[in-house]
């Protein structure tokens, strides 16, 4: 076996994380509340960082370092910017009104849940679509984390990609059948510890490796477009996506413009934070809102950190590692962070770091594998097939065992390819979230005139502009007219706002009791 050391501190670490679970196991399985929102007792740095490291996913250490490694500052600038302003502002503006409207409005613990309850729906219409839609992107979402396991293991041990996507699978799935929501978010905890301690050590490291930071400035400088907040580099690559060398030196073609509408289209990222059912279930989870304000400290410090050394990571790297089989494609550059402390820090430190990678995709794959299967269990199971029946707790968990498998394995056929990008799975899923939840969640927390009918419209009109976006404008377009280039986030949040206010303001206000509440809310 390739870097034995390094296989048994990542052995160790992941015996801690299922000591963790099974810890949690008796407490978890009292309920449906307790195994998917621990009973609403989150302590204000649980919140914080478990939010964080649930959202980050191993997105943080191999996506976004890869792009930057690969085409140079601007598009990971912009994007990390964006996700810094986004998560700041939601803790500041939608945790505290949502801990109290969750509360108030049925004890709700789920995102579908309390938008159900907000409108007081009968034929539970929003419920069920929320649910849908929620199955539909986390199971994306889960593909990411496992395509990250393939390639973290495949690139550190040589092992086969697709063997590791389902041994990957396996262990998050039994993970989170064991803990719930309790293990999920104190193992988290840990994990976002190990995420940050990992990038910041690498920045040490590669910094002094490099002969300091001014060569690695200096080295990022010399390639055009790739030191630039305004221009992209564009590595030559030949026909298999290999970029060119010559005499151990990457080639690169000259700079392409990177305009307000690329900025606009990565600083969108902050948008999908409104929506992310992750995230939004920790502000419902803190045992006491007067918590969040330093929950919000700490979460936006952990995320401003983070971000910037997954960035500089990227950077470091080309400098360290310009040329390299491994890291000589788009999606091979996604190892960079592998690659770096492999090649500089001995193998027990190494381990470490590796451990963190593997901490940032264990705590996002299993908060997105519980939200999938209480969407199901809880949502369509239980509060439309079962709403009017005694429903057995034993058989609602049953059920959502039963889908963490299936999605698990819808997911490893989405990840199959072992060229997927990361960071491509993932900016498909986030914007998914962000504008089918974001918007909705934003006017039914703020914007009393919110009617039913207007919360259907604008969300289903913001998941399906996601697609029609996606995969038909942007593949027909974007050569022709830049604008359907952008990221598809931005148009379909907006699109799905407009349609919540029109449709709202055509249809009849809401009831005195929906009006009352909301009020109530408002007061808190």
């Amino acid at each position: 076996m390739e870097n034995p050391q390094i296989f048994v501190v990542i052995v160790l670490y992941m015996l801690v994380v299922i000591g963790i679970g099974f810890y949690f196991y008796k407490r978890s399985q009292k309920n449906t509340e307790n195994y998917y929102l621990g009973g609403r007792s989150l302590n204000p740095w649980v919140t914080a960082m478990s939010a964080e490291a649930s959202d980050m996913s191993g997105w943080l250490l191999m996506g976004l370092p890869g792009v930057a490694y690969w085409c140079g500052l601007a598009d990971a600038f912009w994007t990390a910017l964006g996700l810094a302003l986004g998560t700041y502002i939601n803790w500041l503006i939608v945790a505290k009104r949502l801990r109290h409207y969750s509360e108030v409005s049925g004890n709700a613990i789920t995102v579908p849940d309390f938008l159900s309850n907000r409108f007081k729906e009968k034929n539970k219409i929003i419920l069920g679509i929320a649910s849908v839609f929620i199955v539909v992107f986390f199971t994306v979402y889960a593909a990411s984390c496992f395509a990250t396991c393939g390639k973290f293991f495949g690139t550190l041990f040589g092992w086969d990609y697709h063997m590791m996507l389902f041994i990957g699978a396996a262990f998050v799935v039994l993970y989170t059948l064991i803990g719930g929501f309790l293990a999920e978010s104190v193992s988290d905890f840990m994990q976002a510890v190990v995420m940050i301690v990992a990038l910041v050590a690498m920045i040490a490291v590669g910094v002094i490796n490099a002969g300091g930071f001014g060569a690695v400035i200096e080295n990022a400088k010399a390639i055009p477009g790739y030191f630039s907040l305004t221009e992209l580099a564009n590595p030559l690559v030949d026909a298999n996506g290999k970029q060119l060398s010559s005499f151990g030196k990457p080639l690169f073609g000259e700079a392409s413009s990177y305009g307000v509408l690329n900025m606009l289209s990565m600083l969108a990222w902050g948008l999908g934070y409104f929506g992310m059912p992750q995230v939004l279930l920790r502000f419902m989870a803190i045992r006491k809102s007067s918590e969040l304000r330093r929950s919000r400290i700490i979460a936006t410090v952990w995320c401003v950190v983070s971000l910037t050394a997954a960035v500089f990571i990227g950077i470091i790297g080309r400098s360290l590692l310009p040329v390299s089989e491994v890291l000589g494609s788009k999606s091979g550059a996604e190892s960079i962070l592998i690659e770096m402390a492999t090649t500089y820090l001995p193998l027990i430190l190494a381990g470490l770091i590796m451990a963190g990678i593997l901490a940032a995709t264990i705590s996002s794959s299993d908060s997105y594998l519980l939200i999938a299967s209480s969407a199901v269990s809880v949502n369509i199971y239980k509060g439309i097939f079962k709403a009017n029946k005694e429903v057995d707790e034993k058989k609602t968990m049953n059920v959502s065992r039963i889908v963490l498998l299936v999605i698990a394995l819808v997911g490893i056929l989405i990840a199959w390819d072992e060229e997927s990008i990361i960071f491509n799975i993932v900016s498909f899923a986030w914007s998914g979230f962000g504008a089918t939840f974001g918007p909705l969640m934003l006017f039914s927390l703020f914007w009393k005139r919110t009617t039913r009918q207007g919360a259907i419209a604008g969300m289903i009109t913001g998941g399906a502009m996601v697609f029609i976006w996606k995969l038909v404008l942007n593949n027909l377009l974007s050569d022709k007219i830049a604008v359907f280039g952008i990221y598809e986030l931005l148009p379909a949040f907006i699109l799905s706002s407009i349609v919540i206010v029109v449709v709202s303001l055509l249809t009849p206000k809401p009831s005195a009791e929906i009006e009352e509440e909301f009020e109530k809310v408002k007061a808190m």
